[in-house]
């Protein structure tokens, strides 16, 4: 597992010196209800190549991104009252947290008893002195209509860049109905029972999970950031196939770049595995979750497109390749709209896989043909290109194989950020023509 970042105390008093003269801490409230789970209609093709844009500023009261997790699926909560630990890795610091909890999948209000974040020392332990309640419009407790969200009053916290959180809930007993998880987590988090919001230790937290419960985002507010990278994409992007409890998925490597240098981006993980474009199943399909999952996150600059495999293989031998690339185009044409840029990904080879055919083969290459001619993104990040095997193009490259032969492996996430030219991500320099 990566190191987190050393220098937590220094870090902390510099916060603290930067909101002394800033002389204000701003404190937001918002409770929404029902999100629009609706499926937009694919847009029709345009000729041309679309307008170059560049990541836009927009104002969002200084908030940034750190972390995300798209509400992907409905579970079964736990008995009795209960505490749910959440760990999540930072791709961003700042000087205060804010999160959002998600009932979208649920069937009764979702109460919150209690919430709090802290600085994660390792597994379910607290960095002594870190922990810091969590407040809604000033209370404590808060109450979520089914369908819908709320996001907490800022917690002054000095939040490590590439580190972990620890965002507890404590939530009493239910009354019936479902848990909105992240499912496929590739992190542990943890639970105990009864309100354990204050623990700064872990030995209540006896129970472990590997899915995340409610939580959907947490933001930081930094000054030096620039803005946020959204990632929007299926299983390759939730980082299926990487080692659990490391950070490997390409969206962490991302962020790492991104830190390495001058670019002041977060980067938020909307991947959900086996999500697809066109069509609502595991998740909302990537045309109905665009405006929650990537429009609404604070400090959205760009958008990375990578969705379209599923709808090959779920179910296996219904290829559309043009609805597919129609439905590409849509989703750049809206985001676009909205001041995002937008970069589209190439579905990788997937020969092995036991859904493979050479149909889905062709219509693979349909889409790779459209989306690297320059007429649905504004920039490609060409991920066939970088993970194929050159002496077997239908195929990943045994290196980069995780063994399913559609899944890449920690080397092969690696390989999938290293591939990223940040310049032409963020419109810094004009993309090369394919």
């Amino acid at each position: 597992m990566k190191n987190q970042r050393a220098g937590y105390g220094l870090f902390a008093a510099l916060v603290a010196l930067t909101l002394l003269i800033s002389g204000a801490i701003i404190t937001t409230f918002s409770l929404v209800g029902p999100d629009d789970r609706r499926q937009a209609a694919p847009g029709t093709k345009t000729a041309g190549r679309p307008d170059n844009t560049t990541a836009q500023a927009v104002g969002t009261g200084g908030w940034t991104g750190t972390w995300s997790a798209a509400p992907g699926k409905a579970g079964v909560a736990p008995a009795g009252g209960h505490s749910v630990r959440n760990v999540v890795h930072t791709s961003m610091g700042g000087g205060e947290a804010r999160i959002t909890l998600s009932n979208l999948y649920g069937t009764e209000p979702l109460h919150i008893g209690r919430a709090s974040v802290a600085v994660a020392a390792g597994g379910a332990a607290a960095v002594p002195g870190s922990l810091r309640p969590v407040l809604f419009g000033g209370h404590r407790s808060v109450t979520v209509p089914p369908g819908g969200h709320v996001v907490g009053d800022p917690a002054l916290l000095a939040v490590p860049e590439d580190g972990h959180l620890l965002v507890t809930l404590f939530v009493p007993a239910p009354g019936g109905g479902t848990v909105t998880l992240h499912a496929r987590a590739r992190q542990t988090s943890y639970l105990a029972e009864g309100d354990r919001t204050r623990d700064a230790g872990a030995a209540h937290y006896t129970l472990r999970t590997s899915s995340w419960h409610y939580l959907t985002a947490v933001d930081v507010r930094n000054p030096a950031a620039r803005g946020t990278v959204v990632a929007l994409g299926d299983s390759l992007t939730d980082g299926a196939g990487s080692t659990p409890d490391t950070d490997r998925r390409w969206t962490d490597h991302l962020a790492d770049r991104l830190r390495s240098g001058r670019w002041g981006y977060g980067v938020v993980n909307q991947g959900i595995s086996g999500n697809r474009l066109l069509r609502d199943g595991i998740g909302p399909s990537g045309l109905s979750r665009l405006d929650r999952d990537v429009l609404d996150r604070p400090g959205a600059r760009v958008v990375v497109i990578a969705l379209g495999v599923n709808d090959l293989l779920r179910p296996a031998g219904t290829a559309d390749p043009a609805g597919i690339t129609a439905g590409l185009r849509n989703l750049a044409d809206r985001a676009r709209a909205r001041g995002l840029r937008v970069v589209g990904a190439t579905l990788m080879p997937f020969e092995g896989h036991p859904r493979y055919s050479p149909a889905l083969e062709a219509a693979r290459q349909e889409i790779n043909e459209a989306v690297r001619a320059g007429t649905v993104f504004d920039a490609v990040v060409d991920f066939d290109r970088a993970l194929r095997d050159p002496y077997a193009p239908e195929q990943l490259h045994p290196a980069y194989d995780s063994g399913d032969h559609l899944h890449p492996n920690d080397a092969g996430y690696a390989r999938m950020a290293r591939s990223v030219d940040l310049p032409v991500l963020i419109g810094e320099r004009a993309a090369a023509r394919l």
